[in-house]
């Protein structure tokens, strides 16, 4: 037994991406499709919804029409279902699974069982009793493929779930809620209720695979593997299963032992970002500036292998120190005629091109703002690319209203506005009656874009950019009009390669931020990367001279010893900022979509930047009012 098995107490198997860890889950599937089709045999499996399973159903619709994989053997029975809803809604997950699943493969639909979201409320009970008793007659499921909550719940068993529950009508959880809110327009259209497989019955599955991808779901995998069994995290009660494995990416299994401190679990390579990392984190464990740290604190926090390799505690605490400090800087662009060596950016050349890539029409602001207005005011040619349109984030009142603004300013100025009159006209008339599954119409979604590119606009006028500085890509991967995306296509990044060929920037800056839970930064991220491969292969030689930093702040914060830049503000710039994120104000107050965060964009942003100052300035660091940090990406 190794000491990672001390410490993980489910077994994890951990891939690079979702994509591999989808196909090795696939994998398994396949082959017991297979096992039991030989056989004669009927496969029962329990399936999951949301958007964890997504890239698996992706997978095995490949397996059925690329390696003939067939599911006429194949019997499912799905956890749960919001309540009340109806099936054809966006959002419910009967739609889901035929869309992801069912109608792409030569599944029976007899086979396919689902929770019923119109179930009458008064006959809940005995549906509940006879979606238990189909399962036994099934045989009882051979896997139960499963996603996980951020708080830790399975299927929709909520903290304080018994272990005993069957399947039964549950109130969801208010964080559940507000997670799952970025599939509806905001968090009151979600629903309050949902129909759900009990604990019990997951655990009487032959074979249990959970799945989790990216950083949102990291904390929850920690204590669901690391931590004690508690039907506070439900979980964690499949620690008592005789044959489960979770299946992550790296991301998502980054606060397990073996990556937050693997000095704990065995032999480590003391590297100095792995120096930095173990110092850090027991600096801001015992709340103690590095400089203060003492032999006795690296023994009694497992580093003594640190003091055996790299000698007294001082000296090592002066070489993270140093690390830390020489992060810091106001120039981000480099410092003009100056030597520093330890500098996080070049002096030369100076000015810089500057081209800042922001996935929405505001996340340059929200999540740079400080860097984006300090590179424009010293003095280098500041370029930013709007990626997206974001007009999916834009209610249907603004619409109405900007419309209204229209027709309202043409009858002042006296021009003709029996076309405005006549859009706006047909505008209300659609979204009066507009159901939750229907999707707006192109015009819609235009106007929409109109909005946030007007205030994008304004927000880069405001920091000091021309117009010709201004670029909206628009990126086709994006505009479907609903939540879920076309995947990364070669008009995207034809489009991004166009750009940087045109710019030829010294310095990119991108979002880094993937825990943004609709995964549009994630999406935007991937173009940026395979375009940078593509002129690399081309042998573009301006990218030589060309750096890229990754920014985060809209959804989540580089861990404080991964920062390679950190930008410091002042009160002041820290309210300049504010008032950028302003401008967007089709984003303010009540913004739809927005994940498992309820503050506003502007104090999310404000708060982790003060958070990264503070952290800062307990390693005994300068105190400033706020930072915003990057990491440098190398390619």
């Amino acid at each position: 037994m190794s000491m990672v098995d001390s410490f993980e107490k489910i077994p994890v198997k951990i891939f690079s991406s979702l994509e591999e860890g989808s196909r090795f889950i696939g994998k398994e599937i396949a082959t017991l499709i297979r096992e039991k089709e030989a056989k004669g045999q009927k496969i029962v499996l329990g399936l999951a919804t949301g958007s964890s399973p997504k890239s698996l159903y992706t997978e095995l619709v490949r397996l059925h029409r690329e390696e003939k994989l067939s599911f006429k053997n194949v019997v499912t029975f799905n956890l749960d279902e919001y309540y009340p809803i109806d099936n054809d809604a966006l959002q419910s997950y009967n739609r889901f699974m035929k869309e992801q699943l069912f109608s792409k493969v030569d599944i029976n639909p007899a086979n396919c069982h689902i929770p019923n979201g119109q179930w009458k409320k008064e006959d809940i009970k005995q549906r509940c009793l006879e979606y238990e008793k189909m399962i036994e007659e099934a045989g009882g499921i051979d896997l139960q493929i499963l996603g996980i909550g951020n708080n830790g719940h399975i299927g929709f068993n909520e903290p304080g779930s018994s272990i005993y529950s069957r399947t039964r009508l549950v109130p969801l959880d208010n964080s559940t809620r507000i997670a799952n809110s970025h599939d509806f327009q905001n968090i009151s259209a979600v629903p309050r209720l949902a129909i759900t497989m009990g604990i019990s019955t997951i655990l009487k599955a032959k074979r249990i695979v959970l799945m989790a991808w990216g950083q949102l779901k990291a904390p929850v995998i920690q204590k669901a593997v690391e931590g004690n069994v508690t039907e506070q995290i439900p979980a964690s009660l499949l620690q008592q299963h005789n044959d489960c494995i979770f299946v992550t990416d790296e991301v998502a299994a980054s606060e397990l032992t073996r990556f937050k401190s693997p000095w704990l679990t065995g032999d480590t390579v003391w590297t100095p970002a792995m120096v930095r990392k173990a110092v850090v984190n027991m600096a801001l464990k015992l709340g103690k500036p590095i400089l203060s740290l003492t032999n006795s604190d690296y023994n009694d926090n497992g580093l003594s292998d640190l003091l055996v390799e790299k000698g007294d505690a001082y000296e090592t605490n002066l070489q993270v120190y140093y690390l830390c400090r020489d992060s810091i800087t106001g120039w981000p662009g480099g410092k003009p005629g100056a030597n520093l060596p330890t500098h996080p950016e070049r002096s030369e050349p100076f000015p810089k091109r500057c081209l800042i890539f922001s996935p929405h029409p505001d996340d340059d602001i929200i999540s740079m703002g400080g860097t984006f207005m300090r590179l424009h005011d010293q003095g280098h040619d500041v370029h930013v690319a709007y990626q997206t349109s974001g007009n999916i984030a834009v209610t249907d009142e603004f619409v109405t209203r900007f419309l209204d603004f229209a027709v309202g300013f043409e009858q002042l100025s006296g021009i003709d506005s029996s076309k405005s009159s006549q859009i706006l006209e047909q505008a209300t008339r659609y979204l009066k009656t507009k159901k939750p599954s229907d999707i707006d119409t192109p015009e819609i979604r235009a106007i929409k874009g109109l909005i946030r590119r007007c205030e994008a606009k304004a927000t880069c006028r405001y920091v000091g950019l021309k117009d010709e500085n201004i670029h909206f890509m628009n990126l086709p991967f994006y505009e479907t009009g609903t939540i879920e995306k076309k995947p990364m296509g070669e008009a995207d990044v034809q489009m991004t390669v166009d750009l940087l060929r045109k710019l030829k920037p010294q310095q990119i800056y991108c979002a880094g931020d993937l825990a943004d839970p609709h995964g549009t930064h994630k999406v935007c991220l991937d173009i940026v990367f395979e375009s940078l491969r593509r002129l690399k292969a081309a042998g573009d030689e301006w990218l030589k001279d060309c750096w890229l930093w990754l920014y985060k702040g809209a959804w989540q914060e580089w861990d404080i010893s991964e920062i390679e830049m950190a930008i410091p503000m002042s009160p002041d710039q820290v309210m300049k900022k504010r008032f950028g994120i302003f401008i967007h104000q089709s984003q303010k107050d009540m913004v739809p979509f927005q994940g498992s965060d309820s503050r506003e964009f502007w104090q999310r942003a404000e708060d982790r930047n003060a958070n990264t100052a503070n952290l800062y300035a307990q390693l005994g660091l300068t105190k400033y009012a706020a930072m915003e940090a990057f990491v440098r990406w190398h390619y």
